[in-house]
C-alpha cells in the first residue's frame, strides 16, 4: 500500500519481474510463488499468477491509472446507461463518475476536469453480475459431467452423476493447491464474464488450510465475493467444520468493510445440521442451504417451517435464511418462507437439466418473493449470467404462454405477467446483492455504492443496431460482449481483455490440478466417453 497513491498523489510501482518466469512452488499459505532463490528476480512470496503491469499513461485507449484508490477519479462518458435503481432512472446517454471505489455522481453531461475518461458510446454501462450460488472448486471438472443428473439411479442409461462423481469421488482429494487454483481461475473466468459478485459455495472444507487457501484465492482474484463455509464433502478425515468458523470469522472477516464477506453452510439433508445453523446464527451470519426435493428434504424442512427441526425439535426458518432451489416443498413451507422473509436462488438451467425438479419461478411470482439468480456447477453448464436470464424468462413465458393457449398439463399460472427482460437483469444484479447482504455496496449504479459496473459493447456483430437496452442484455449478448469490468473501482477487465493476470500460467496449472485430480480419484479421462 502506497501512502502517496492513497492520497492521490500517484506514483510508479512497476519494478517488474524478469520475463523469464520459472515455474511456481505451492506454499499452503501463499499459494503458487516464484521460485525466488533460483529466479533472483522478485521478493520471497512474489506472486506469480499475475501478470506485471503495464507503465500507463492518460490517453482515449489507456487503462485509468491507480483505479479504485482513495482520491483516484475517471469519468465513464457518453453511454447508454441502466442503473436499475429507481430513484436514479436510465439515461440513452450519461456519464458515470467514480472516485477511488465508490460511484460519485450518475447522469448527463457530467464534468469533471483533467481526470481520465473513458469513453462508453455505443456502449452499455449497467451494474456488475450477482451471481448468488457457485461452486468454484470443480472449474477443472468443467464439462465433465455435461449429461449428468444429480446423483444415480434416476436414469439407469446415466451412469456418470454428480453427488457420486464430483461430491464423493472428485472432492475428497483435493489438495489445498487444488482448491486455491480451482477457485482463483473460476472466479477470474467470472469477472470475464461481467460477473462482479460470486457467492462461492464449495464443500471442500477438508482441513483448515482448505478453507484459508480458498478465501485466499477469493481475494487475490478481485472479485466481489461471499465465502460460503459448507462441509467436507465425503466426510474427508480431520475436518473441522463446522467449528472452525469461528476461526475463519475471526482470522479472515473481522472486517463488515471489505471484498469478501463470509455465510454460513448448514445441509439439512446431513445429520447434525442443527449444529451449524445454531453456530452461524451465533456468530452473526447468514444461513444458507440447498433444498431439493429429489433429495427427500420436503419432510425436514416442513418441520423447519413449523420451528421444528434439528435434533432439538426447536429450530425454525428466519429472514437470515438463504435458500437455493427450492424445488418440490411444500405450500406450507413456501409461505413459511415468505412470511419470514428468507432468501430464494433459483439456478434454472442446471435445476431443469439436472432433475432437481421444476425451478419454481410460478411459486416465487405468485408469493411476491424477488429471486436472484445463480449458475451452481459448471462440470454441467456455463457460469455467465446471460444464460441464467434467458433460461428464466423462456421458462416462465412458456407456462404463461402455455396457460394462454389452453394446453393440458401444465401447471397454472393464473394472472401472472410475463416476465421482461427488465425483470430478469434485476434478478442477477439488484436483487443478487439484495439476497447477499450487500445492497448498500452493489447491484446497482447510485452514489455512494461502491463502482461494481459492466461496460458492454453494444456496436458488436452480434447486437448492432442498439433498439432496446434491457433486450439487447437478455435476448442478445454473451461473454464477448463484455468489454470492460470494474470491481470497488478497480478495473479489472480493459476492453476485453483482463488485466494483471497471466492466463496462460494459470491455465497450465488448472490443467496440473486436473490431471491430479483425475489420477487420484482413479478416474481416466476419456475426451469423447459416454454418458
Amino acid at each position: 500500500m502506497c501512502k502517496l497513491c492513497d492520497q492521490g498523489l500517484p506514483q510508479r510501482h512497476d519494478d517488474e519481474a524478469s520475463p523469464a518466469r520459472p515455474e511456481p512452488r505451492w506454499d499452503a499459505r501463499r499459494g503458487f510463488l516464484k521460485a525466488t532463490a533460483a529466479a533472483g528476480t522478485a521478493a520471497a512470496g512474489a506472486m506469480a499468477l499475475f501478470a506485471p503491469k503495464p507503465a500507463l499513461a492518460h490517453g482515449g485507449d489507456d487503462v485509468p491509472e491507480h483505479s479504485g484508490r482513495h482520491g483516484r477519479r475517471y469519468l465513464i462518458k457518453g453511454g447508454a446507461v441502466m442503473s436499475m435503481d429507481p430513484g436514479i432512472g436510465n439515461f440513452e446517454q450519461a456519464d458515470v463518475l467514480v472516485e477511488g471505489r465508490k460511484i460519485l455522481a450518475v447522469g448527463p453531461n457530467l464534468h469533471a476536469w483533467g481526470v481520465p475518461v473513458i469513453d462508453a458510446r455505443g456502449r452499455i454501462v449497467m451494474p456488475g453480475f450477482v451471481d448468488t450460488h457457485h461452486h468454484l472448486f470443480e472449474t477443472s471438472l468443467r464439462s465433465f459431467l455435461a449429461d449428468g443428473l444429480l446423483f444415480d439411479g434416476l436414469d439407469p442409461a446415466i451412469t456418470q452423476n454428480y453427488f457420486q462423481k464430483i461430491l464423493l469421488t472428485f472432492a475428497p482429494v483435493y489438495r489445498p493447491q487444488d482448491v486455491y487454483i480451482n477457485t482463483l481461475f473460476g472466479s477470474l473466468s467470472q469477472l470475464d464474464a461481467g460477473v462482479t459478485t460470486v457467492h462461492d459455495i464449495s464443500q471442500i472444507h477438508h482441513s483448515p488450510t482448505h478453507s484459508d487457501v480458498q478465501v485466499k484465492a477469493l481475494k487475490d482474484s478481485g472479485q466481489r465475493a461471499v465465502f460460503g463455509y459448507f462441509e467436507s464433502a465425503g466426510g474427508v478425515a480431520g475436518n473441522q467444520y463446522p467449528n472452525d468458523a469461528k476461526r475463519l470469522k475471526l482470522t479472515h472477516f473481522s472486517s463488515t468493510d471489505q471484498l469478501v464477506t463470509m455465510f454460513m453452510g448448514g445441509e439439512i439433508y446431513l445429520p447434525g445440521y442443527e449444529a451449524a445453523w445454531k453456530l452461524g446464527r451465533e456468530l452473526g451470519l447468514p444461513i444458507a442451504a440447498h433444498i431439493v426435493g429429489t433429495f427427500g428434504m420436503r419432510p425436514t424442512f416442513d418441520l423447519l417451517a413449523q420451528g421444528l427441526g434439528g435434533d432439538s425439535g426447536t429450530l425454525g426458518l428466519g429472514p437470515d435464511n438463504f435458500f437455493i432451489h427450492m424445488t418440490g416443498m411444500s405450500d406450507l413451507a413456501w409461505q413459511k418462507v415468505k412470511d419470514v422473509g428468507a432468501s430464494v436462488s433459483l439456478a434454472v438451467p442446471i435445476e431443469m437439466n439436472m432433475a432437481h425438479g421444476t425451478p419454481p419461478i410460478l411459486k416465487v411470482m405468485s408469493l411476491g418473493i424477488k429471486p436472484s439468480l445463480s449458475t451452481d456447477v459448471e462440470c454441467t453448464l456455463t457460469a455467465d449470467l446471460f444464460t441464467q436470464m434467458r433460461t428464466t424468462m423462456a421458462l416462465q413465458r412458456m407456462f404463461v404462454n402455455a396457460n394462454t393457449l389452453g394446453e393440458p398439463n401444465m401447471p397454472p399460472t393464473g394472472s401472472l405477467p410475463r416476465l421482461n427482460a427488465r425483470d430478469v437483469i434485476g434478478y442477477a444484479t439488484i436483487n443478487g446483492a439484495r439476497d447477499l447482504r450487500l445492497e448498500a455496496k452493489t447491484g446497482s449504479l447510485k452514489p455512494g455504492k461502491e463502482a461494481d459496473i459492466v461496460i458492454l459493447d453494444a456496436e458488436a456483430i452480434n447486437v448492432a443496431p442498439l433498439n432496446h437496452v434491457p433486450g439487447a442484455v437478455v435476448s442478445l449478448m454473451e461473454r464477448h460482449n463484455v468489454e470492460t469490468v470494474i470491481v470497488a473501482g478497480k478495473v479489472r477487465k480493459w476492453k476485453g481483455r483482463m488485466l494483471d493476470v497471466n492466463l496462460n500460467h494459470l491455465r497450465r496449472q488448472l490443467e496440473n490440478s486436473r490431471d491430479h485430480i483425475f489420477a487420484t480419484a482413479g478416474i481416466p479421462r476419456d475426451l469423447f466417453r459416454p454418458s
